[in-house]
Order: C-alpha cells, then sequence, then structure tokens
C-alpha cells in the first residue's frame, strides 16, 4: 500500500518509509508548513520512486503473465500465429503495442508508452493504429530509467517502450505491423461530473490552450474536452473539483499559460422510473408512425455496458450472453438493436416494410432524444427503449430525416415523461482521516452537504470518517474542511455514480438548469408527478 499527492508529487510505502526515515509525524509537519516542506517531502521520496518499486515489486513478469492474459484482453483469433506471438512474448513476431499513456515532452513532442506484447519495435518503422486510416512512422523509441526516457536502437517484446511518432494514438490505441483486431479498449465507468469553462487571460496564448487542451484529453481519458456552441467557451470536464484543480494547475505551471475558469458546473442525469404505456410518435407529414415504449434498466446490466462486457462492436452471440449473464431476458437479449451510452433499443418489431433501411433514422432520431432528456436537456442513462411496432410510407422522400428524427424523438421523450423520469445527482465517497478532537467537526462538514456518515473508526493515531455526498455540494469543501479542523485533516473522494435527487429538490433542480440554459421555464403539463 502507497499513498500520497499526485499533486505535489511526493508519496510514501512502508518500503520507502523505512529507507527514508519518513514517518506520518513528519508527513503532517511537512504538510502543514507549506510549500517549502512539501518541496522536501518530494526530494526526500518522489513519488516516482515509490510507485516504480510496488510495480517492480508486485507486478508478474510477462514471460509468465502473457500466455494468461492474452485471451482476457484480445478476442482476436487465438488459433493464428500472432496470438502465438503476443503469448511467448516473441521478440522476432510482428510489433504488437498498446498505448496506455500519452505525454508531451518539450523536446521529443508526443510520447506514446505502453506494452510491446510481441515483435520489436524501432526507428523507421510504419505501424499502423487502430481505429485510424494508414500507418505512423516511428521517430524514436526508448526506456524509462526512473523518470528520464533513454532512447535507444531498439525495444523487444515483454517491455514498456516509449515511442515517438505515432501521432494518431490516444491512450488505450492498439499499434502493430499488421492490421489485426485490436485490444479491448480502456474503459472508465467513471464519467465526468463537473465542467468548468476555460479561457486564456491574454488571447496571444489562445492557440497554446488549444493545443495544450487536445493533449491534456489525450493523456488523460476521464477528462473531456469541447466547445460551447453557442459561447465559443472551451469547456474542461472531468470527475471532480479537485481533479479540475489539478489539470488547470498543470496547464499553468508546467505550460505557462494563466487562464481564467468560470463556476463549476455539475453535470446530472435523467432516469425513468417506472414502464411507460406504448406511445404513438408521429412525422411531421403524418405519413409515418412508431410505437414505442421505456422502462428502466437493471442496475446490473447498466454495470456491465460500463465495464464494456456489452457493446455493439463484440460477437452478437457474446453479446446475448453477457446481457442474459446480467439479467436479461433471452427473448430481450437476441433483439438488442442498439446501446447508446448506458441505454439499449429493442427491436421488436415483426416484418415491418422499409424499417430495415430506415432504422439508421430510427438509431439518429433516439440518439438525440436520448442526448437531452425532456426534463433539463441532461443526458439520459439507464433506459430500456421498445420499438413494438411502425407504419412506414412507402415512397423514401416521405420517411426521409426530417420525418422520421422528429417523430422518433417525439415518442421516446413522451415514453420516458410516462415512465416517471427524474432527475439523477452524481454522488462520491468520501474519506476523511483527522485527530479525533476534530472528528465532530469533519464529519459535520459532510452532513450538512446533504452527506450521510457510514462508518466512524480508528486507525492508528486518526479517525477514519467514510461517508457519501452530493458532487455539487462538495463544491468548496477542500477550502472548508481545512478551516473546519485547522488543517490537519486529509481526504479523498472517489466518484460512486448517479442517485435519484431527492423529490423536494427535483422541480428547483429542474428549474436551474433550464435556466442557465436558456430553456421554457414551464415543463409539459404530463410532467406533473414531480
Amino acid at each position: 500500500v502507497g499513498f500520497g499527492s499526485a499533486l505535489y508529487k511526493w508519496g510514501v510505502s512502508m518500503p520507502s518509509m523505512q529507507r527514508t526515515g519518513i514517518d506520518f509525524g513528519d508527513i503532517m509537519d511537512l504538510e502543514r508548513s507549506g510549500e517549502e516542506g512539501r518541496e522536501e517531502l518530494q526530494e526526500r521520496s518522489p513519488l516516482s520512486n515509490v510507485v516504480l518499486d510496488m510495480v517492480a515489486e508486485h507486478f508478474p513478469n510477462p514471460v509468465d503473465a502473457q500466455p494468461r492474459r492474452i485471451p482476457t484482453v484480445w478476442r482476436g483469433d487465438a488459433d493464428t500465429d500472432l496470438a502465438e506471438s503476443m503469448q511467448l512474448v516473441d521478440e522476432d513476431g510482428e510489433v504488437v503495442f498498446m498505448s496506455t499513456d500519452i505525454s508531451m515532452d518539450p523536446h521529443a513532442g508526443e510520447i506514446a508508452t505502453g506494452r510491446l506484447f510481441s515483435g520489436t519495435i524501432e526507428e523507421g518503422q510504419e505501424l499502423y493504429v487502430s481505429g485510424t486510416a494508414g500507418t505512423n512512422r516511428v521517430q524514436s523509441v526508448g526506456i524509462f530509467m526512473g523518470g528520464e526516457r533513454e532512447e535507444v536502437d531498439a525495444v523487444p517484446a515483454g517491455n514498456i517502450a516509449a515511442v515517438t511518432g505515432l501521432k494518431d494514438a490516444i491512450a488505450g490505441s492498439t499499434v502493430s505491423s499488421v492490421e489485426m483486431t485490436p485490444f479491448e479498449s480502456i474503459e472508465h465507468i467513471s464519467e465526468p461530473v463537473i465542467t468548468k469553462s476555460i479561457e486564456a487571460k491574454s488571447m496571444d496564448d489562445l492557440p497554446k490552450l488549444i493545443e495544450v487542451l487536445q493533449q491534456v484529453a489525450k493523456e488523460d481519458p476521464t477528462i473531456r474536452v469541447e466547445i460551447n456552441e453557442d459561447t465559443g467557451e472551451h469547456l474542461i470536464s472531468g470527475q471532480g473539483e479537485l481533479h479540475l484543480e489539478v489539470i488547470t494547475h498543470r496547464i499553468q505551471d508546467n505550460q505557462g499559460i494563466d487562464v481564467h475558469t468560470g463556476e463549476p458546473i455539475v453535470v446530472f442525469r435523467e432516469q425513468p422510473q417506472d414502464e411507460s404505456d406504448e406511445v404513438e410518435g408521429v412525422s411531421p407529414n403524418r405519413h409515418n408512425k412508431f410505437y414505442i415504449t421505456v422502462e428502466p434498466l437493471d442496475d446490473e446490466i447498466v454495470e456491465a455496458i460500463q465495464l464494456g462486457e456489452a457493446a455493439m462492436n463484440m460477437p452478437e452471440l457474446e453479446r446475448r450472453e453477457a446481457l442474459q449473464e446480467a439479467g436479461m431476458e433471452k427473448d430481450t437479449s437476441q433483439n438488442v438493436e442498439h446501446i447508446f451510452n448506458t441505454n439499449i433499443l429493442i427491436d421488436e418489431t415483426k416484418g415491418i416494410q422499409h424499417l430495415n433501411e430506415t432504422m439508421e433514422l430510427v438509431i439518429e432520431g433516439l440518439e438525440d432524444a436520448l442526448e437531452d432528456g425532456p426534463l433539463a436537456a441532461e443526458p439520459v442513462q439507464g433506459a430500456l427503449v421498445r420499438l413494438h411496432d411502425a407504419k412506414l410510407h412507402e415512397d423514401t422522400i416521405h420517411r426521409g430525416p426530417a420525418q422520421v428524427i422528429p417523430a422518433i424523438r417525439d415518442a421516446v421523450h413522451r415514453s420516458l415523461i410516462d415512465a416517471r423520469i427524474k432527475m439523477l445527482e452524481p454522488i462520491q465517497d468520501v474519506r476523511i482521516d483527522v485527530p479525533s478532537e476534530h472528528m465532530g467537526d469533519a464529519s459535520g462538514e459532510v452532513q450538512g452537504r446533504r452527506g450521510r456518515v457510514d462508518d466512524m473508526y480508528q486507525e492508528g493515531d486518526l479517525m477514519v470518517i467514510e461517508g457519501i455526498a452530493p458532487v455539487e455540494e462538495m463544491i468548496g469543501f477542500s477550502s472548508d474542511i481545512r478551516s473546519a479542523t485547522e488543517g490537519r485533516a486529509s481526504w479523498n473522494t472517489e466518484n460512486a455514480g448517479f442517485r435519484v435527487l431527492v423529490d423536494s429538490l427535483q422541480t428547483e433542480k429542474i428549474s436551474n438548469i433550464r435556466e442557465r440554459k436558456g430553456m421554457k421555464q414551464e415543463l409539459p403539463p404530463s410532467i406533473d408527478y414531480i
């Protein structure tokens, strides 16, 4: 076990504490002494050394690990020479490399770091990057010696390689010397739950900021960067207030760009609570009709989708089995037409003429409706949408995008309302380590934020408080907990998904979000259950 600060780059473990002589008292004293203390901590016990020692101690040898890992992380043909080469860690085989990190070096440029499963990677090779066209030319290869990258002539299979020239690679890309089935993608269950606008204080820095934001998004897949089309602002979304603070700190200190960030905006979700009656969606020209119901998905099925265990890009039989294992009925799993975020479309129609050629528009209308829910235009999650029947005009021109998409969007939204859709708020698990004399103040900070304290126990000289709290209420927690405990508390938070917002706050929250987005304040009359 190790712990420390990613922001201030110090870390400790039991072996490192024995080696450096640093104890918990030293850590508390140095942290309280401010910037100079943190710099001393970083110098005496660098986080990179602690993590590297743990990796060397506990990670298995690739020669032992790859024969059992390959069938788990790769869904290609197990009987091919390529599969055998990866399992044997064959340095003479085809190059197969998985990029797990993208970083920027001021001299070398973009560096893709990851595991080399087979082959030998060297300068000048032309390699394919999964999901992109053409090849990328390797400019240099290296390995890391501690925190330093050392260039070498070649890196054989089994090593962690640091490669430049792979301009199309992102974290999770499969890079290879032959076109191949890519590895299972890196899935991140934790979705971004908080958003801030970010802008350069000087217009001269704007091009550099755009470049840095694009790089940040490649380096950290849990960060989402987009442009607000209405205001032109750059929006950056992450796992919480601290996550965005760290990113902003890196942009300012590492890249030298002075930036201004807006007030944090929490991302909510909308989810159906019951099964709806069948709803008819009619196209503007009245020639096309769709009959739809909506019901909530089981949590186990939502989790299977989030983990990548059930996806449209996997073989149909595997997807069916994964959904059935998560609790979906067999007949339903056989009719899955589309999966969008954590929502599923089931096609239960029988022999509808022209539906196959119209299904692409049906899916587009579905995604449009689920991207902006009917309550506050927040994303919908955990919805099972069933298409029971459809009546389509024979002439293609009368069942085009302008007819089908609005009909589906309207039907899905009215079905969601009939299924008593409600707002969900993101929540976080909270852990606070604090001296016993400040335990009451610390637990009060959680409970005063609509939070819940689940457990309190002693660990060494400190009391540990564990609980849960809404992300929105945790904004400003860092400064408040420091004030309440005289700076003697340490804490961490971890996203714990979403929960239904209490009924007493539903109307107020919906109204606030609609006002912020410039939407009409009046809800449709059919939303009378909140």
